[in-house]
């Protein structure tokens, strides 16, 4: 029997956990696979530490990681696919709106040969907020003009990825993780299939307008240096614009016509301080990035785990791995 993992990130899902879990176990028992649940905690604040630990004592396939601080979602998944074992890894999230019901289907295309089995969420008035489905819109929209990859808009981090896949997402060590890129980077016979997302059961989302904005610009930046590019054309455009001043101060002169006082000035120095501004935020958006990949720090740091440690052959450091499914 084939062994699948689920790796599942949670931050302060306590309420989620157990229905979670039984849900799993109920839809593998019909299922000719071996698998195992792999629960990274983000750091959370509640009881979602002492949940995982309760579960683990009645599940004997159930891991989990806790992680010393929130280190932000992709890096709770990078670490899960570390840990990950067996021929295909899904991941999914622990707030129940990935419903469970689409695995079989996951599974199917697995065994039809796909390596990568995307879903693609169908937005819904009952589960996603207007904010949301057209922040949603918007930034795909967005990642697919600038950066050198395409997303399908309502692409979500409920997938199926193959071991070989798995093995490649080991490798990556960037400083800025976005899968929903990487997967659609690293190629491999893929396909999608869509599902309606539930209502939350428990708790709150853990999104807000801030983080989405932060995660759409590192989105963005991780596959593209075109903003870049956007800023030098707004820069060429607003030099060639401001040409056009010099014709109507020399006309001023020979005129005899007063030029406008200290209002236009300001404007003017008012405008062209926000463009460079603009500009230098850009690049040193870059910059940073480069500046925080030499510092070699790691994505995350494990503050308990009931995985079995080990080492990793290749880089020599400590590594975590499930034990048994």
């Amino acid at each position: 029997m084939k062994k699948i993992t689920v790796i599942i990130p949670v931050m302060n899902e306590e309420g989620n956990i157990e229905k979670l879990v039984d849900e799993l176990s109920y839809s593998f028992a019909v299922l000719p696979y071996r698998f195992s649940i792999l629960f990274v905690d983000e750091g959370s604040t509640d009881g979602t530490p002492q949940v995982l630990k309760k579960v683990t004592k009645t599940y004997n396939n159930v891991h989990y990681i806790l992680l010393s601080k929130n280190f932000g979602h992709q890096n709770a998944l990078k670490a899960g696919i570390d840990a990950a074992e067996g021929d295909a890894v899904i991941m999914m999230d622990g707030d129940m709106q990935h419903p469970v019901e689409v695995i079989p289907q996951l599974l199917q295309k697995f065994e039809q040969g796909f390596e990568i089995v995307n879903t693609i969420r169908k937005d819904n008035g009952d589960s996603t907020g207007w904010m949301k489905r057209a922040s949603s819109r918007f930034f795909y929209k967005q990642i697919n003009r600038l950066a050198d990859i395409k997303i399908r808009s309502g692409s979500a981090d409920f997938r199926l990825v193959s071991r070989k896949v798995l093995n490649e997402l080991k490798k990556l060590h960037e400083y800025d993780i976005f899968y929903r890129g990487l997967i659609v980077w690293v190629g491999f016979k893929q396909t999608e299939i869509e599902y309606e997302p539930r209502k939350r059961f428990s708790g709150a989302s853990k999104y807000s307008l801030s983080k989405m904005i932060r995660f759409s610009v590192q989105g963005i930046t991780s596959f593209s240096v075109k903003p870049l590019h956007v800023a030098v054309y707004i820069g060429i455009a607003v030099s060639i614009l401001s040409l056009l001043y010099i014709p109507y101060v020399l006309y001023s002169l020979f005129a005899g016509i007063a030029v406008s006082g200290w209002a236009s000035t300001i404007v003017t120095v008012a405008f062209f301080g926000g463009l460079q501004l603009m500009v230098l935020g850009i690049i040193g958006i870059y910059i940073g990035k480069v500046f925080m990949f030499t510092k070699e720090r790691p994505h995350y740091i494990v503050r308990e785990t009931n995985l079995q440690p080990g080492r990793n052959e290749e880089t020599k450091e400590p590594r975590y791995s499930i034990a048994e499914f």
